[in-house]
């Protein structure tokens, strides 16, 4: 493990002088190119430190940085497990910093499965393939195109900026953003607001004008061990204490359980100004209406409508004729922004007897206002690069590492600004075979991510 003398797993990286092999390239010149590289770098995490881990990722990171003067240091939590983080000195040092985070870890992909290499970095059909395209080495590529046009060209942003560059995401973050918050909070000291993955993307709506979506929300984590036991025995004999037995009907009664419909803030603000948008009444009592305008995405927004529970593994026995003592399931669980407290309680009912859960990782929901100045930054800098944006709030299905920053009282927004093409299942991109992100995307993003420094 790399590091300094008294500070393990810590590597500062210094900056070199000059403006780098890059000349005066812009950001639009080398977003794509900066994305293509990164995808390059199999950064894989199967959540077991089984794969290649982010270093490679994070030593790439820190050269384009040094190459245009700004210094960085990487941390490593476990071996190969490494984050970066650099730090931009603003026009005024008495403002609250802004955090700008994505990570370098993506999920496994089979080759075999994919049309390209989804660690080739193709372009083909106006798209960069690979996997990691949209989650998320595309805004890993904005961030640095950004950074380091406006290094080569002198120009600070009003305020201090943190740059990070995250292990583990794709795992609860448990080695990257959570670790860093733990262990290093002053690397966040002065940080208030944060802009990450999963918003800012563009849903079109009729018209031919455009919503971008930026997240305010997002959904808290409950992913779930389900132990039930039993007598062991011989599978030919009367056995009324069958561990398999008790699991699969608790699984069963989980995974087809209906939560009620609970409009949170974020989503009915949501909601209302695509009904809005798509020229329809809103109708609270029928909120799911709305969803069927809205193509593909309907999956992740209608998800955001109630609480989820989705069984996901199951495991038990070891040959067909022992009935086994013990047997195993895990579930996936969401609960939505106030509503844990119910979630919970009707895990708990729904389990029934002699069925214990416990946590493989559980993580807290997220609701910030859709107001202010930073958001007012995100607005504009969007109709800054298309005239007829209308930005708009929403709730995230899923979950970022911005469940680790804001426990440093950060507020948090997804802001990853993409303008797509209204054929395009961006949603079915994240984990998807296939991922996929259109050039001129990458290209809108640092011109709007630009605009964005200069307002934030």
């Amino acid at each position: 493990m790399d590091g300094r003398e008294g500070t393990p797993g810590v590597t500062d990286v210094q900056a070199t002088a000059g403006n780098g092999t890059a000349g005066h390239a812009t950001a639009e010149d080398e977003v794509v190119r900066l994305c293509q590289e990164l995808i390059r770098i199999d950064t894989s995490n199967a959540g077991d430190h089984s794969g290649p881990g982010e270093r490679v990722a994070a030593e790439y990171v820190a050269e384009k940085l040094a190459e245009v003067g700004l210094e960085s240091r990487i941390f490593e939590s476990h071996p190969g497990r490494a984050s970066l983080v650099a730090r931009i000195e603003g026009e005024d040092p008495s403002r609250d910093a802004l955090l700008l985070h994505g990570h370098l870890d993506v999920v496994p992909a089979r080759a075999e499965d994919w049309t390209r290499d989804p660690f080739g970095g193709e372009i083909a059909d106006g798209c960069v393939w690979g996997r990691g395209a949209v989650d998320m080495k595309d805004m890993d590529a904005m961030m640095l195109a950004v950074v380091r046009q406006r290094l080569r060209e002198g120009r600070r942003p009003p305020r201090d900026v943190v740059l990070a560059f995250l292990a583990d995401e794709e795992a609860g973050g448990k080695w990257g953003a959570q670790w860093l918050v733990q262990e290093h909070p002053e690397l966040f000291e002065g940080c208030t607001e944060a802009i990450g993955e999963v918003g800012g993307f563009s849903l079109t709506v009729p018209g031919d004008r455009r919503m971008y979506l930026i997240e305010t929300a997002e959904k808290g984590i409950a992913w779930m061990d389900l132990t039930a036991t039993g007598t062991a025995g011989h599978g030919s004999m009367v056995h009324p204490d069958n561990a398999v037995t008790a699991l699969a009907a608790a699984v069963g009664r989980l995974g087809s359980h209906e939560f009620p419909v609970r409009l949170t803030k974020t989503v009915r603000a949501f909601l209302e100004r695509a009904c809005m948008a798509y020229g329809v009444e809103f109708d609270p009592a029928r909120p799911e209406d709305c969803l069927e305008r809205i193509g593909p995405l309907a999956r992740m927004i209608g998800a955001t409508l109630k609480n989820t529970l989705n069984p996901t593994r199951l495991d038990a026995g070891y040959k067909t004729n022992v009935i086994p003592q013990g047997a195993t399931a895990q579930v996936d669980g969401r609960f939505l922004p106030g509503h844990e407290d119910e979630f919970f309680a009707t895990v708990d009912e729904l389990l029934g007897p002699g069925v214990e859960r416990s946590f493989v990782h559980h993580d807290h929901a997220l609701e910030t206002e859709y107001e202010g100045a930073l958001v007012a930054a995100m607005e504009a800098s969007l109709l800054s690069q298309d005239p007829g944006a209308l930005p708009v709030p929403y709730c995230l299905s899923g979950g970022t590492d911005a469940k680790a920053f804001a426990r440093l009282g950060m507020r948090c927004f997804g802001f990853a600004p993409l303008r797509l093409p209204p054929e395009l299942d961006f949603s079915g991109m994240f984990h998807g075979i296939d991922e996929r992100v259109p050039v001129d995307g990458l290209k809108f993003g640092v011109r709007v991510l630009d605009t964005f420094l200069d307002r934030a």
